[in-house]
């Protein structure tokens, strides 16, 4: 008796297709998507090819430096310092209200529009991070020595011009920002040790 091969009946897959597809639709339209937000920094022009760089000595008292671990610390001036307490101290510095000589150099300039203003204008703050840092705590100390400029900003406009510093219009809020410009320095990250 000759046995002949069963034929295994072909599975239709047609409409596997069709599936699939509603499938991937049905996924990318239920999914949230996380979009990191990035820090809004205006960037210095390029150097011309032809112009030469110049080294800039800028004295110790005039550096305001923030460091972040890789555990996300802050060493502000060589002092442990929680986040919080980091606007009021960048305040402080960027003031030198007391004329301390530990802090920035104060200058008295005339300034049209404004009259004679005593100012620190050669202050830089510093900031450094370990390779590890996470991006939250980088996040919150930009945020706070922003909020120190802010601040600054608008203590003065309401002080010079009675107004807040949003409500001024665009050359009065180019005055304030010269008494307080934004001199955030930030360093590449370093590797300082702790987490591998």
């Amino acid at each position: 008796m000759a046995g002949g091969k069963k034929k295994v009946p072909a599975l239709n897959a047609s409409s596997m297709a069709d599936i699939s597809f509603l499938l991937l639709i049905f996924f990318l339209v239920t999914t949230s998507m996380d979009v990191s937000q990035g820090l809004a920094r205006r960037l210095p022009a390029p150097v011309p090819p032809d112009q030469k760089v110049e080294d800039f000595d800028i004295k110790k008292r005039n550096i305001f430096v923030v460091k972040i671990n890789s555990m996300n610390q802050l060493l502000v001036q060589g002092q442990e310092m929680n986040v919080k307490q980091l606007r009021e101290k960048a305040k402080e510095f960027i003031l030198n209200a007391d004329n301390d000589p530990n802090l920035p150099e104060l200058f008295t300039e005339n300034i049209e529009g404004l009259g004679e203003v005593t100012y620190t204008k050669d202050h830089v703050i510093s900031v450094q991070n370990d390779v590890d840092t996470q991006y939250q705590a980088y996040l919150d100390v930009q945020n706070e020595l922003v909020a120190a400029y802010n601040e600054l900003r608008e203590e003065y406009a309401q002080l010079k011009f009675r107004k807040s510093y949003l409500d001024l219009d665009e050359d009065q809020q180019k005055l304030v920002q010269k008494v307080y410009p934004q001199k955030i320095s930030e360093a590449e990250p370093k590797n300082y040790g702790g987490n591998k």
